[in-house]
């Protein structure tokens, strides 16, 4: 490795220990540096303009420009594309929570770059380039358990907004093989309805997960390669045992049975953020 930057993975900086780390701007998200000869590039999970994604290993991330086509030419998308061979070493940061830079190492281009659709700044559909990098020193899993801590630490009505921000745009991109995207939030929140028992046997959580929280999985009703959306009222929690019954059966009887129960999370959702909301109005009202 060329540039150390005496930190390790996994460890927190501010944008401005960041700066004056890698010698480097302190705005955007790709950030290059002549004097170390490095180009920062910043995964942020919280602003929900670009679209970036982890799949087997590899964070499928989205290059630089808010408006219209994306270019590679006159900004660092070049720098990014010609990374394996114009000696530029690129350093990734994700940001799980608002303005704290989490360092993921030194990442690599492992796939050729890609077009893909997103919106823009402005809410207008574009193409954006897309960089498949993976990290030198595997760090997925360790990015995995952060991003799900973070996940499970918020509350209802943060919950509720970073999800309804995240799903926009979410269409299936094609590469080899056609990828559907899942979120993060809605995983989460479907989790949170369920309260620790399976939606369709009813069961309790057979066991407790790293975060201490009880193990169910989400499951998609009509699934996503069939048109299916990833959507609370597409979703359910299951347990294990229930979601491999579900696939190995493929029963149209159990289907119905859990369309029924996804269509009744959005009720259930609403009771919850409503009954948050009652409670913090109470402590601050007392009377």
């Amino acid at each position: 490795m060329g540039f150390k930057p005496g930190i390790m993975i996994g460890d927190e900086l501010t944008n401005s220990e960041l700066r004056v780390l890698f010698q480097c701007g302190n705005m955007g998200g790709m950030r290059r540096s002549r004097k170390t000869g490095c180009l920062v590039i910043i995964s942020d999970y919280t602003k929900g303009l670009y679209r970036d994604e982890w799949k087997n290993g590899v964070l499928h991330y989205t290059g630089m420009g808010k408006n219209g086509d994306q270019v590679l030419d006159g900004n660092q998308n070049r720098t990014l594309y010609d990374s394996n061979t114009n000696g530029v070493e690129i350093h990734l940061f994700e940001v799980l929570e608002k303005a704290i830079y989490t360092y993921r190492g030194v990442v690599k281009l492992v796939e050729k770059p890609y077009h893909a659709p997103q919106l823009d700044a402005g809410g207008c559909m574009r193409s954006v380039w897309v960089f498949p990098v993976k990290p030198v020193i595997n760090v997925t899993d360790c990015m995995s358990d952060d991003f799900e801590k973070k996940v499970v630490s918020l509350s209802n009505r943060e919950l509720n907004k970073r999800a309804k921000t995240n799903r926009d745009n979410k269409e299936p991109r094609t590469t080899e093989t056609t990828v559907y995207y899942r979120d993060p939030y809605l995983k989460e929140l479907v989790k949170r309805i369920a309260d620790g028992k399976c939606q369709y046997c009813g069961s309790d959580a057979p066991f407790k997960d790293k975060n201490n929280e009880p193990y169910l999985e989400e499951h998609h009703v009509k699934k996503l390669a069939d048109g299916g959306s990833d959507t609370i009222d597409n979703v359910v929690a299951i347990c294990p045992n229930c979601h491999r019954k579900v696939h190995v059966l493929d029963d149209e009887l159990i289907r119905i049975e859990l369309e029924d129960i996804a269509k009744q999370n959005v009720n259930r959702w609403n009771r919850l953020l409503a009954y948050e909301q009652k409670i913090k109005s109470t402590v601050l009202d007392p009377s």
